[in-house]
């Protein structure tokens, strides 16, 4: 098997507003749609994304009324900072301010309109232990 291709599929209850968000504060691009779908794009290693509207038809019936929950899209990205100070004023929320974790991480968070997390990771050098 080679993958050549990764798109995660969200369930939600307004497909058009996540849809606009994606596209307006996170790059992604419009390559089909209809009632209840979108299917969004980058140009770059992001990962493709499908929103279909919780309760259509297309879905198995054990799957139709569930909601994009619990799940986090993670960037990795180069510029965090700028990226963070970019996305507050274009006046999206930043649900979890940027930190700096013990382990080299650095990463903050915002939240679409219809719940989905999505997580900006820059990696950085964790600082090398001195010997007394």
């Amino acid at each position: 098997m080679q993958i050549t291709a990764s798109t995660v599929s969200l369930t939600v209850d307004d497909v058009t507003a996540s849809q606009r968000f994606f596209t307006t504060h996170l790059g992604y691009t419009e390559q089909a749609a209809a009632e209840g779908f979108a299917s969004l794009s980058r140009d770059d290693a992001a990962v493709d994304i499908v929103l279909l509207a919780r309760g259509t038809e297309v879905l198995p019936a054990d799957q139709r009324d569930r909601r994009a929950s619990g799940l986090i899209i993670a960037f990795t990205t180069t510029g965090i900072e700028d990226e963070e100070q970019r996305l507050r004023a274009e006046g999206v929320e930043i649900t979890m301010p940027l930190r700096e974790e013990p382990w080299g991480e650095r990463l903050f968070q915002i939240t679409d309109p219809n719940g989905v997390i999505v997580q900006f990771v820059e990696w950085v050098t964790p600082p090398v232990p001195v010997d007394a």
